[in-house]
């Protein structure tokens, strides 16, 4: 059994250099092999900075490397579904950021290519492998909370991002929504089957004129009937809101917001803390390396990915389904977006 897994990063932007920093460093079982970006420069900077020997302008270059078994994809989104179709047809392992694409007629086209190459797909849903948001995953299913009843997530950002980001980013459902879609389904361990989404431009008109909004409550019914909300902002001024409620029949999880410390100060006109771990390369940068871990022993071991292409494709749906119940102010079944 191969004991290292050589692995080549594809896009060196913000998430990039994350993934690349522990394939480097923290992972005993990987080695990063290999970078590319189509800004050499910048690709340069950061593999001189990692000791990697090979830097390309171009991903092919990775691909066509029969010395690299895995490529983790950290392209823009527009290019992810192509690059894991190259990816698969080339015959490498798959670690691919989220969304695997923004239509249900790219992914199965993608997923296709993987599943005809039999190889390795995980999608980064990094919240998944947060130490909180595990343990109320194994308080549902030990029983530990009884049968599900409601679900809360709340997500709400520091900060809204930059137009720009905006104009290309799929929307608020496909970008930022997106996450906590994949945690309702990884705490309840269930399909949705029906979703209702509201939603407004309460934080900057700029991004309602880029067609676009920054306030959203989505209503999710489980298969099981299990009920759940999501409560989306594109600012809270406070920092990173990042909570989640499961009551169920014997009991209830939750999940506060990180700190930076835990004091608490008290006086005759107050008792206070510090805010909340200020954006998600704080509150979630050990969940970024919980899971490329989880995908190089996934591959190494031979094991099934924690999130594989069927959790990235759903993700998507519900994205999709809540973008029309908001343009048609109705409920919209799951079935309806696969037909």
């Amino acid at each position: 059994m191969k004991q290292q897994l050589n692995l080549g990063l594809i896009g060196v932007g913000r998430i990039g250099k994350v993934h690349g920093e522990h394939l480097a460093y923290r992972i005993p079982r990987a080695r990063l092999a290999a970078i590319s970006d189509v800004n050499l420069a910048e690709a340069k900077a950061f593999g001189g900075k990692l000791g990697i020997g090979k830097i390309e302008a171009d991903h092919h270059a990775l691909l066509n490397d029969p010395e690299i078994d895995a490529v983790v994809i950290c392209s823009p989104t527009d290019l992810h579904a192509v690059m894991i179709e190259e990816a698969a047809a080339a015959g490498k392992h798959i670690f691919c950021e989220k969304p695997i694409a923004r239509t249900l007629k790219e992914i199965d086209k993608a997923l296709d290519a993987v599943k005809k190459a039999g190889v390795k797909l995980q999608i980064g849903f990094n919240r998944r492998f947060d130490a909180n948001f595990a343990r109320v995953r194994r308080a549902i299913a030990s029983g530990e909370i009884g049968e599900p009843h409601l679900l809360h997530i709340i997500s709400r950002d520091p900060g809204p991002p930059p137009i720009a980001y905006v104009k290309v980013s799929g929307g608020i459902f496909l970008d930022m929504t997106i996450h906590d879609f994949d945690m309702a389904r990884f705490l309840i361990d269930e399909d949705v089957e029906e979703v209702y989404a509201a939603g407004a431009v309460r934080v900057d008109p700029a991004i309602g004129d880029a067609g676009d909004l920054d306030t959203a409550l989505v209503t999710l019914k489980f298969k099981g009937d299990a009920l759940g909300v999501i409560d989306n902002s594109r600012k809270a001024v406070y920092g990173y809101d990042q909570r989640v409620e499961v009551l169920g029949s014997a009991g209830a999880a939750t999940v506060a917001n990180n700190h930076p410390n835990t004091a608490v100060i008290s006086d005759a006109a107050s008792v206070r803390r510090d805010l909340p771990l200020n954006f998600f390369m704080d509150r979630y940068l050990d969940s970024f390396l919980v899971e490329v871990t989880a995908f190089v022993d996934a591959v190494l071991d031979d094991k099934p990915t924690p999130v594989d292409g069927v959790d990235g494709r759903a993700a998507v749906a519900l994205g999709i389904a809540a973008r029309r119940s908001y343009e048609e102010n109705r409920p919209v079944r799951l079935e309806e977006i696969e037909a």
